[in-house]
């Protein structure tokens, strides 16, 4: 895709969009797999489905409802993608991460960012919130491939803080004030949608990762690419530990995401709530 596509794309998208809502939110959101109760929390005023938006994907993963929501949370303007895409879909990064550019061309300045991720460290249990510190690209790809557009952020963006140490900082505070247990760590991200073996477990354990999933990173990296702030939250839905892994299914991730909802929904509204716009 060259720049000039990437833009006229976003442009295009972007153009769709304003012919149903002029809202102009700081604040983005993405809900990951069981994880749109905070879609309850908003008072949606416009709901756009993904296939009514121009170049943008649809999703096909159980859970993931393609819709663009806007309204308020916490009092505050947000947009909401209610699912999102991976790159087992078939898309490509550049596909996945479209709708962090238009989002940004419709006034985002911060990105909150959730999923749902095995955890690898040992003193992490299933159902703990975990929020993201860093991560590990093992996708085997960057969104950043190809053509850069200097007008949407620069050909080799730092990466020292993928995540807004200030951010943190406030999740940390907001979780303490609702007595709300949270962890901290580093997420790596797998292609799937196959899970991993006892041996990839044990290599992802060895190198630093604290979580694995199979989302978030690149819209993280295209979010720093144009100067987002971004907050990631994970949800430990299993226990991936090599010695006694057991076998999990998709329901029993879901089930252990609803579970663990309500204390996530709670922590990202009181965040919303006192962030600076």
């Amino acid at each position: 895709m060259s720049k000039s596509d990437l833009r006229k794309k976003i442009d295009d998208a972007v153009a769709v969009i304003r012919t149903k809502t002029s809202s102009a939110p700081a604040i983005g959101i993405i809900l990951g797999t069981g994880l749109g109760g905070l879609a309850k929390e908003m008072e949606v005023d416009v709901a756009i489905d993904y296939a009514e938006i121009t170049h943008f994907p649809v999703s096909t993963v159980e859970s993931h409802h393609g819709r663009l929501l806007f309204g308020k949370l916490a009092g505050k303007p947000v947009v909401a993608m209610q699912g999102r895409f991976h790159y087992y879909e078939a898309y490509t990064l550049q596909q996945i991460t479209f709708p962090v550019r238009v989002m940004k061309f419709l006034g985002v300045r911060s990105l909150l960012v959730s999923n749902a991720a095995g955890a690898l460290n040992r003193k992490f249990r299933r159902g703990d919130l975990m929020i993201i510190t860093d991560h590990i690209n093992l996708l085997g790809d960057n969104p950043l491939i190809g053509p850069n557009d200097d007008t949407l952020g620069p050909r080799f963006p730092d990466m020292s803080e993928p995540y807004s140490r200030e951010l943190i900082a406030l999740a940390e505070e907001c979780a303490q004030s609702l007595k709300i247990k949270v962890r901290k760590g580093v997420y790596a991200a797998m292609q799937g949608p196959s899970l991993e073996t006892r041996a990839e477990y044990r290599f992802l354990q060895t190198i630093g990762a604290d979580a694995v999933g199979m989302s978030t990173v690149p819209e993280d990296i295209v979010a720093v690419h144009m100067g987002m702030k971004v907050l990631g939250f994970s949800i430990l839905t299993d226990e991936c530990f090599p010695e006694t892994l057991k076998p999990v299914s998709l329901e029993e991730v879901i089930a252990a995401a609803n579970e663990a909802e309500p204390r996530m929904t709670a922590v990202m509204k009181e965040v919303v709530r006192r962030m600076k716009e």
